[in-house]
């Protein structure tokens, strides 16, 4: 007779419970996705927490490497700025100075396709979206954080 496997008491700290789950990452990440094969393209999703972390990242099939990094810095941008990317684009041009420093320090991309995600209309993160067009990232995005958000 085998004898019972008993479990020893982790000694490690706890880590808090998150609100950005795997499992909402996920579900935005979806969202995205499905809107980006209604517009026939495949677009690479980052999605982070309310700090910046990443949480969960896709690379479309026929995206370039290169969208990680567009994609991440969406998201971050998104959560840090608590808007949509979309918001700053003007507000870069006449800053250049200003965001080409900022965005170097924090890995931001300034540009459409990022937008915070909410629950109770508290930010718990960011997703960004990368490798089509900007017009379509941004509608990517918004699906995604529209998809989980509440």
């Amino acid at each position: 007779m085998e004898k019972p496997v008993t479990k020893e008491k982790d000694p490690r700290a706890k880590v808090p419970n998150r609100p950005l789950t795997i499992e909402i990452a996920r579900r935005a990440a979806d969202a995205a996705d499905a809107r980006a094969k209604k517009f026939g393209i495949t677009i690479s999703v980052a999605i982070v927490d309310e700090a910046g972390n990443l949480v969960y990242f896709s690379r479309g099939d026929t995206c370039s490497f290169i969208t990680f990094e567009t994609a991440k810095g969406k998201a971050i941008m998104a959560a840090g700025f608590r808007r949509p990317t979309s918001d700053y684009i003007g507000h870069s041009r006449e800053n250049a100075a200003l965001w080409t420093s900022i965005a170097g320090k924090l890995a931001l991309v300034v540009g459409p396709g990022g937008y915070p995600i909410t629950r109770d209309d508290v930010l718990i993160g960011g997703i960004g979206c990368g490798g089509a067009l900007g017009d379509e990232d941004h509608l990517c995005a918004e699906a995604g954080a529209m998809a989980v958000s509440t």
